[in-house]
């Protein structure tokens, strides 16, 4: 469903009468949130040179998205007066910001706020929300919003973009690839957005550290019997790679490539006691968004995931089978 012209334009009367402007992603950023957050932010100091514009990420981008321009601001701390404006970018909620207890003026109208976002949890918690489940990424969104608007498109915001389309469907491989996506990476290319750059940055390259730990992944994967295929890591095996958690994107679409599974799972155990859980699935009788959803996580019919408060703890189950008729009697 294509975002309303109406609501476009609310924006642009909002957009011109701030002050100044707050960019803001989700924490742990993958490439649509870093993507998004520095292309939407880039458009709106070309649309509106005379503003100030920040961008602000709860924590650091990624190394393999170091090569996009404007990333070393997006850690800029918030730092807003009356009559500013916030845009969220990728945000299903105010909590994956991490600025909901830090900043909690931030969701209270005590600012005017805009939500560009594709999941279907999202709670809609902004004035003005740009809510679009079909959509692949929220940088597809950020596209559409610059077209209804007139904004232009220079080559960096075009690769910032396109870098968002291309992580959130997988270099174009995963089944949320629609026409409309073909489209905007059309639109895209036409601006001048550096494709070989970003697969080049993106897609291949990986440190000794990264396959490392991905090997462990693979090694570790075990199938259940309800037809999933889960792995998991300890903080352990992240201090033996010498990976960063950052080094674990990537990995999930190896366990889901599975024949004949159901659904595929990474557990990731992390410092501050918490434990992650990525889910995939390729099928579309299996709903993953629903399955994190009991752990109060979300995201996509076919990507998702959650956050536990605990640690990992190893189990082994054995059981005793009959043997076949046929066997020979001992």
């Amino acid at each position: 469903m294509p975002i309303s012209s109406e609501n476009a334009k609310k924006a642009r009367v909002l957009f011109e009468k701030a002050k100044r402007i707050l960019c803001v992603c989700h924490r742990n950023p993958d490439g649509d949130a870093v993507g998004s957050l520095l292309g939407m932010g880039m458009l709106l100091e070309g649309a509106y040179p005379g503003k100030s514009v920040q961008f602000h990420c709860k924590d650091p981008a990624p190394d393999s998205f170091s090569f996009l321009p404007g990333v070393h601001r997006m850690q800029g701390a918030p730092d807003l007066l009356e009559g500013d404006v916030v845009v969220f970018l990728d945000c299903a909620e105010p909590k994956q910001t991490d600025l909901h207890e830090s900043h909690p003026q931030l969701f209270d109208k005590t600012y005017l706020t805009i939500n560009i976002d594709h999941h279907p949890t999202n709670t809609q918690f902004a004035d003005l929300n740009f809510i679009v489940p079909d959509a692949a990424s929220a940088s597809e969104i950020v596209v559409e919003c610059a077209d209804i608007l007139g904004w232009q498109l220079d080559s960096d915001i075009a690769t910032c973009l396109l870098t968002g389309v291309y992580t959130d469907t997988g270099g174009l491989l995963h089944s949320n690839t629609t026409a409309k996506v073909y489209r905007t990476v059309a639109r895209l290319l036409r601006a001048g957005a550096r494709q070989q750059e970003i697969v080049q940055a993106v897609f291949r390259r990986a440190t000794v550290s990264t396959l490392k730990l991905w090997g462990r992944v693979l090694e570790k994967i075990t199938v259940t019997e309800e037809g999933g295929a889960i792995s998991a890591l300890t903080k352990g095996d992240f201090r033996a790679t010498g990976a960063e958690y950052s080094a674990l994107t990537g990995a999930i679409d190896y366990v889901n490539a599975v024949p004949g599974m159901r659904f595929s799972l990474i557990l990731s155990e992390r410092d501050d006691g918490v434990v992650k859980g990525s889910l995939r699935t390729l099928r579309d009788d299996v709903d993953v968004a629903k399955m994190a959803g009991k752990f109060h996580g979300g995201g996509h019919r076919k990507a998702a995931g959650f956050s536990l408060q605990g640690r990992l703890q190893p189990e082994v189950r054995w059981k005793v089978v009959p043997p076949p008729r046929d066997a020979p009697a001992l």
